[in-house]
């Protein structure tokens, strides 16, 4: 009996000793992935709260160099090459600091990225691009520090920056343009049927050459002409319209219109009606 209790006791005091308590984190991370174009942006890092403070000018003070969150420092990585305010930044991993105004902040990217917090004194041999940027006040409090990518093209979106009543974004480019280019030249050495589709779609959106866009789509629609494909001839009718060429325009869109229904696709003969009547044809 002595030796069960001992044993028991041993137990005991081995569990109370190995058992955690787990609680919230008073500032959670976060980790978001954005797609720009060809680029993929991560954002890594945590979310203070405002708690009843003031946050910018007292627990943030003007004028100080920032970490631009909470616990280890604010990351972003870049899967390619972008460009910050006309800053080249190399594809890879950064730590973001700031120096918040009452009228603006520094933002900076800087190759040190590990540990905590921001250093001391900046060394300027790792700042790898630092911008300007303005604050513009919001009508609401947002109680979470908040970073986000919005305002998303194909070659360029803003970082943002929100909390307490404070809103910075940081515009940025990515080179999907050449990498796109660059991908249709390679392939059209032997491009298949969805590949001179997709080509001439890019050019068209991207408002670039629409003669080569017309050829493209061209190609595309004779490549499948044995089994057309309603979604090629909707596109083939808005290259032509582009191009100004109505009358191209036009039977395209009567030919997509005639697959779409054949289909059942309500989206596309709407949206086949909706043209024709735009150019006169219905």
């Amino acid at each position: 009996m002595k030796k069960l209790l001992l044993l028991l006791f041993a137990f005991a005091a081995f569990y109370n000793v190995n058992a955690q308590i787990k609680t919230p984190a008073p500032s959670p991370s976060s980790k978001m992935e954005q797609m720009v174009g060809l680029t993929t942006v991560t954002l890594d890092y945590s979310r203070p709260g405002v708690k009843g403070r003031t946050v910018f000018g007292d627990l943030v003070p003007y004028g100080k160099l920032w970490r631009t969150g909470a616990n280890a420092r604010t990351k972003v990585t870049f899967s390619t090459d972008v460009a910050v305010d006309g800053k080249e930044l190399k594809a890879g991993t950064y730590a973001i600091f700031s120096i918040p105004t009452a009228e603006s902040w520094d933002v900076i990217f800087y190759t040190d990225y590990a540990g905590g917090g921001a250093p001391a004194e900046l060394d300027e041999s790792k700042v790898a691009a630092r911008v300007t940027v303005p604050v513009y006040p919001i009508p609401f409090n947002v109680e979470s520090f908040t970073m986000d990518v919005n305002n998303i093209t194909n070659s360029s979106a803003t970082l943002e920056f929100i909390w307490e009543k404070t809103y910075v974004g940081v515009p940025f480019t990515v080179p999907t343009d050449a990498a796109v280019v660059a991908s249709i030249k390679s392939v059209m050495n032997g491009p298949s049927a969805n590949d001179y589709f997709a080509a001439a779609q890019y050019y068209l959106q991207e408002g670039k050459d629409i003669n080569e866009a017309k050829k493209w789509i061209g190609a595309a629609v004779e490549m499948t002409k044995d089994q057309p494909r309603f979604w090629f001839l909707r596109l083939q009718s808005l290259i032509h319209a582009k191009a100004g060429d109505k009358a191209g325009a036009i039977a395209a869109a009567k030919k997509s219109l005639a697959g779409a229904e054949a289909a059942g696709n309500a989206d596309y003969v709407k949206m086949n009606k909706e043209s024709l009547k735009e150019w006169g044809a219905m």
